[in-house]
């Protein structure tokens, strides 16, 4: 079973504690030792190593100082640094509204030639349709207590959308099938946006599969995801935006998106899953 996002980070995190530790223990320093060199409390370190707090770089290279290790510093800044950048909270990246973070993204997706991408909640942003993207947006501002920019957050993920029709990219694209089912906007909405489905299907850019509630699964369903490339995985938590850039990370989510493929229907038979949710709003 594939490990949850956060776990990657978490993994790096213990291994930036574990070598302090091995740092302190190669000083012939107790840990009481090391905060008094360090000038903070002795359960400061109790806490770094046993990765209840993350250091930082400060923390690090005055840990490394006291040791005699200053060598070691820099590299594990680094490391400690990547770590952070991996897992960056949604309150830190919405704290001034949606619509700079939608912007965020369009380098990311001009540069990328194939996007793999897996829905498991909501339609990805880039089928959207405006009124579902403002439903949606509406939401997420609604429960994260963030300044409203809804308009302004809708017309930038619009744009950044002209990836599907303009450009050499190609988009593997797979949903399941709840969500066609889940009521993210209003009837008139939600039909228009499974009518944007069935449009989009149409370019040759786009392979969309559905996922149907009658698949025997080998593979269950997991976070949402979008693999840029072969290089970097995005993976969206509630709590969390997670970027992976590791190999073994993006080969996981790489793997795992060719097990959903196979559970996946396309053409005809995923025409007749976006027309039952179609008919099922009436």
């Amino acid at each position: 079973m594939p490990t949850s996002p956060s776990s990657g980070v978490q993994e790096i995190r213990k291994s930036i504690a574990a070598r302090l530790r091995e740092i302190r223990l190669d000083a012939g320093l107790t840990g009481r030792d090391l905060a008094f060199h360090c000038g903070w409390h002795p359960a400061k370190s109790s806490r770094i190593e046993n990765v209840k707090a993350l250091p930082s770089d400060a923390d690090i290279r005055a840990w490394c100082t006291a040791c005699g290790a200053e060598s070691e510093a820099d590299d594990l800044i680094a490391i400690s640094r990547n770590a952070r950048s991996m897992y960056m909270e949604w309150r830190r990246l919405q704290r001034t509204g949606l619509r700079r973070l939608q912007e965020s993204y369009v380098p990311l997706f001009e540069r990328t030639r194939l996007f793999r991408v897996y829905s498991s909640h909501v339609i990805s942003g880039l089928l959207q349709t405006p009124g579902y993207a403002t439903a949606l947006l509406s939401a997420i501002t609604a429960f994260r207590r963030i300044p409203n920019d809804v308009e302004a957050a809708v017309n930038a993920r619009m744009a950044r959308s002209h990836v599907i029709c303009e450009g050499n990219h190609r988009f593997a694209i797979l949903l399941e099938e709840c969500v066609l089912r889940h009521r993210i906007a209003g009837a008139d909405a939600m039909a228009e946006q499974l009518g944007h489905l069935l449009a989009v299907m149409s370019l040759p850019s786009v392979s969309l599969g559905i996922i149907p509630f009658t698949a025997e699964r080998h593979m269950w369903v997991i976070e949402p995801f979008m693999v840029f490339g072969d290089a970097e995985a995005g993976i969206e938590l509630l709590s969390a935006d997670v970027t992976l850039t590791a190999p073994n990370d993006t080969h996981l989510y790489l793997r795992a998106f060719s097990e959903l493929q196979r559970l996946a229907v396309y053409g005809t038979q995923a025409r007749r899953l976006i027309g039952a949710a179609t008919a099922a709003l009436k």
